[in-house]
C-alpha cells in the first residue's frame, strides 16, 4: 500500500472510529460506616451536581468528555488542574444537566452555574494542605464562577448526625468525609466517604422486563447491571409514563437503596432518574 493510501486510510479510520476520550483518574467514595473517629476527617456538603475536572485548559466530565462551558465562565481559572462539581443549587440537578449537556453553551443558563472545587490533582501534602491551597486559589482567582467548597470538622458522630440532618432538612443530598491526612489518591478509596440518609448508586440498563397485571403492555422492571457485573431487576419508583417509555437499553440509571445483601445486591432498590451522559 502506498504512503498516500495509508494516510488516507488512517484519516478515514479516525473519522469513522474516533478515539474515545480517556476518563480522568479521580478519587471515588466508599459509603460511611459508623464507628469511625470523625475527628480525622474534613467534612463538606455532598452536592448533587456534575463532577468535572479542569485540566488547565478545559472542563471535562468524569468520563473524559469535554464540557462546553462558555469562554467567560473559565476565563479566570488558573492553569493548575482542579477537581470539583458543577452546581446550581439544591434540587436543581435537572436544570444543571440540561445546561452542561449543551454543545453550544447558553450564556444565561451558565450564569447560574458555579464550579465548586474540592481537590488539587497530583498536588503534594495532606488533604488539609490541599484544602487550604484551594481556598487561597479561589480567593486569588476571584471569579464568581469558581469557589472552594467549605470544609469543616466535627467532634463526634452525634455532631455529624446533627449536621447531616440540617443539610437534609434544607433539601441537601448529604455529606462527604475526606481523611485530613490523606495524600492525593485516585480510584475508589476509603479515604473518601459519603454519608446520606438514603444510599444511591448507578447501573446500566441491560433489558426491559415485560409488565404483568396492571402493567401489561408496559415495562414491569429494568434488568440492570452494576459496575461489578452483578445484575438485578429494578422494578419500583417508576411513573406510568416512564413504564410506557422506559429508559433505553445501554443508558445509566440512578437508584436508591437501603442496604446490600450478602450477595452484593441492593435491598429495596428504587428508580430515581436516567443519568444523562457526561
Amino acid at each position: 500500500m502506498s504512503y498516500i493510501k495509508t494516510c488516507l486510510l488512517l484519516v478515514f479510520t479516525l473519522w469513522v472510529f474516533p478515539v474515545f476520550a480517556k476518563a480522568p483518574d479521580i478519587l471515588l467514595a466508599h459509603i460511611y460506616q459508623q464507628g469511625l473517629d470523625v475527628r480525622e476527617y474534613l467534612v463538606s456538603e455532598k452536592l448533587d451536581g456534575i463532577r468535572a475536572v479542569w485540566d488547565g485548559k478545559q472542563l471535562v466530565s468524569r468520563q473524559g468528555h469535554p464540557i462546553h462551558a462558555p469562554v467567560w465562565f473559565t476565563k479566570q481559572f488558573s492553569a493548575q488542574a482542579l477537581d470539583g462539581e458543577l452546581w446550581i443549587a439544591r434540587g436543581q440537578f435537572e436544570l444543571l444537566s440540561a445546561t452542561v449537556r449543551q454543545t453550544v453553551p447558553e450564556d444565561a443558563a451558565w450564569q447560574k452555574v458555579t464550579y465548586y472545587v474540592f481537590e488539587l490533582p497530583d498536588a503534594a501534602g495532606s488533604f488539609s494542605d490541599r484544602a487550604w491551597q484551594l481556598e487561597q486559589l479561589a480567593r486569588k482567582v476571584n471569579s464568581p464562577y469558581l469557589k472552594a467548597i467549605k470544609q469543616f470538622q466535627v467532634q463526634d458522630e452525634q455532631s455529624l448526625k446533627r449536621t447531616l440532618d440540617s443539610v437534609v432538612a434544607k433539601h441537601g443530598e448529604g455529606l462527604m468525609l475526606h481523611r485530613a491526612d490523606a495524600p492525593y489518591l485516585t480510584g475508589r478509596n476509603h479515604a473518601l466517604l459519603k454519608l446520606k440518609p438514603q444510599l444511591d448508586a448507578e447501573a446500566k440498563v441491560i433489558a426491559h422486563v415485560p409488565g404483568k397485571g396492571k402493567y401489561v403492555g408496559k415495562m414491569g422492571a429494568l434488568l440492570v447491571e452494576m459496575p461489578d457485573g452483578l445484575q438485578f431487576k429494578l422494578g419500583t419508583g417508576f411513573t406510568d409514563a416512564e413504564r410506557a417509555n422506559p429508559p433505553p437499553v445501554g443508558s445509566q440509571v440512578t437508584y436508591t437503596y437501603r442496604d446490600i445483601t450478602k450477595k452484593g445486591k441492593p435491598k429495596f432498590a428504587s428508580f430515581v432518574r436516567v443519568r444523562p451522559p457526561e
